[in-house]
């Protein structure tokens, strides 16, 4: 594994032959539940020898509805995840929407997000870049895998070489998604490390309803696909309550799922390595 993972402050990746995991909940949503979700994640992940990024969005920007759930506020919400980090040893992943959210973010987070819909903002990947912490790039639903090579660029000239790149699905018609694993070898040839999220890629996005469905039920699929195929992490969202969670519940992991989910794709793990 490159210098990449390795700088990431709790993270032995090198030293393991798993895959690491970033997970947690779509949005911060309270500061009990949050925890909660941490302590579970975490007690799974060590238990199976799975590195572990803790991942929740402190604001969620990219809404259908103006009346969609955006947070808790971003003070509030950063001051939980600076709880979680400092209270579990975990180091946090979360996402930003603007160059002005880059530091403020930086304060807490281990790993910068740039969502998908936002890969190819160059003062956004600029702005991450030089906060000088790693920059996880979301490919866009509308970018072909080899082309994220352009935007991982934009942060490696702004002085950041601390790049990952993050496969969520392809746009198929208007209210699908589709993942072509064919990406993950291609994004690998990066030399950077490349993450499956396998939740946000079976959303069925622009819904009359105005809220996003999904499929949860291939979850499974996606992540045994992901591995088999050489993605260094997954990034998994879950929640022990999906139908209540405030934003993306539709596509989110059951909590309660998520340690047979991981355990089966350990054992996959395994045996690749055996082969290779």
């Amino acid at each position: 594994m490159n210098e990449v993972v390795k700088s990431i402050p709790g993270i032995t990746y090198s030293e393991s032959n798993s895959f690491f995991l970033l997970g947690g909940p779509c949005v911060v949503e309270g500061e009990m539940i949050t925890l909660q979700i941490a302590e579970r994640i975490k007690r799974i992940c060590e238990s199976l020898k799975i590195p572990l990024i803790f991942k929740a969005s402190y604001r969620k920007a990219n809404r259908s509805k103006i009346d969609s759930f955006t947070g808790i506020g971003d003070d509030e919400a950063l001051r939980i995840l600076r709880k979680v980090k400092d209270q579990f040893d975990l180091p946090i992943v979360t996402d930003i929407h603007t160059e002005m959210e880059a530091q403020m973010a930086a304060e807490v987070a281990d790993i910068i997000q740039i969502p998908a819909f936002l890969a190819r903002q160059t003062e956004l990947l600029i702005a991450a870049a030089k906060t000088g912490k790693v920059v996880n790039i979301k490919k866009g639903q509308f970018m072909a895998p080899d082309a994220m090579r352009f935007a991982a660029k934009k942060c490696i000239d702004s002085g950041n070489k601390n790049i990952m790149l993050t496969d969520r699905g392809t746009m198929f018609g208007y209210q699908d998604l589709i993942v072509d694993v064919r990406g993950i070898p291609e994004m690998r040839e990066t030399g950077l490390p490349v993450i499956m999220d396998a939740t946000h890629s079976l959303q069925q996005p622009n819904q009359l309803a105005g809220v996003s469905g999904g499929k949860p039920e291939m979850i499974e699929t996606i992540a045994r696909a992901a591995i088999s195929v050489g993605a260094d992490g997954l990034f998994i969202e879950t929640h022990p309550d999906p139908a209540s969670a405030k934003s993306d519940g539709a596509n989110m992991l059951h909590l309660e799922k998520l340690e047979p989910l991981l355990t089966n794709l350990v054992k996959i793990k395994e045996v690749i390595n055996e082969l290779n």
